[in-house]
């Protein structure tokens, strides 16, 4: 068998290198493909003094690297899933969703905790994503939100440098990248909610091109894929981007999902929370369901005002 050459599209920041190295490197356990990397800067790289949702939100950080693909420049795309807008474009998709890393939101500080509740009253917490504002404003008001963009070891070292009390990071970047050490509590799913795909890693390719597919289906993890396609259904029908503060959590067990909700307020004030359980063949199903639960119980209201904000 002749020997493949594959071009692995990648933002260039050191957490996106670690997976798309960690991508090329399980593909390359196949002694006919060979992998190489091929860095983009993408919108959401280079604008880092704007918040995301001020700027398009989460599709920011996937739009030049699918121009790549759709130009042919290469052959397949690394995402962390979170960042991955629920409408792809057309004749491109997701053919493999690798297994999930920790899915929690994790708290940095430079002395130790156990939690949120051990933060000083009116500490100033470090975050750029608006879920995880409403949701640490909803357990404490007091609490001074401060907009930290840039990459996760940008947002470790302003951390050390004293401009926050404390930053919120996805436990599966830092564990990713050796920083496990630099967690100080991990909070729990029933505190803050993970986005969409959390912990999850989306290789992304052209439909008709069935050699990657074939290739980057030895990746797919069902459970993991079936989690995160009910957390997609969810926000999709929410229609909701980064820009909006919306929080989506499948666990699959057997055959069976569990899939948690929530839509909150920017102020933490309101929030709607909710969950439903069924087969995993109904992922997708399941994750509308729950929206128009959510819906039926006030979020358009929400999202409306979010919105308009």
């Amino acid at each position: 068998m002749s020997q493949i050459e594959l071009k692995v599209g990648t933002r260039a920041s050191r957490l996106a290198l670690w997976q798309a190295e960690w991508v090329k490197a399980e593909l390359e356990k196949d002694p006919n493909v060979k992998v190489s990397l091929q860095k983009i800067t993408t919108s959401g790289d280079k604008i880092l003094d704007v918040p995301l949702a001020k700027i398009g939100g989460k599709g920011l950080f996937v739009k030049e690297i699918e121009e790549a693909l759709l130009r042919g420049d290469i052959d397949l795309a690394v995402h962390s899933m979170k960042d991955v807008p629920t409408v792809l474009p057309d004749s491109l998709d997701i053919f493999a969703i690798t297994e999930r890393e920790d899915p929690r939101d994790a708290v940095s500080t430079r002395y130790p905790i156990n939690g949120l509740d051990d933060l000083p009253h009116g500490a100033t917490i470090g975050t750029s994503s608006l879920r995880r504002q409403a949701q640490l404003l909803h357990r404490r008001p007091d609490f001074n939100i401060a907009m930290l963009r840039g990459n996760l070891d940008t947002r470790l070292r302003k951390l050390q440098d004293g401009d926050f009390e404390a930053v919120i990071v996805a436990a599966a970047g830092v564990r990713r990248l050796g920083f496990e050490s630099q967690i100080t509590a991990y909070l729990p799913v029933e505190q803050s909610l993970p986005a969409m795909g959390q912990g999850a890693l989306g290789i992304e390719c052209r439909e008709d091109d069935m050699i990657v597919r074939e290739h980057i289906g030895r990746l797919h993890h069902p459970d993991s894929a079936h989690a995160v396609r009910a957390e997609r259904a969810l926000v999709d029908r929410l229609e909701g981007g980064c820009q909006v503060p919306i929080g989506a959590y499948a666990v699959v067990t057997s055959r069976s999902l569990r899939l948690d909700g929530l839509v909150c307020s920017l102020d933490g004030t309101r929030m709607i929370r909710n969950h439903v359980e069924g087969s995993v063949d109904d992922a997708a199903v399941l994750g509308t369901t729950l929206a128009e639960e959510l819906l039926s119980q006030g979020a358009d209201a929400i999202l409306k005002e979010v919105y308009n904000h």
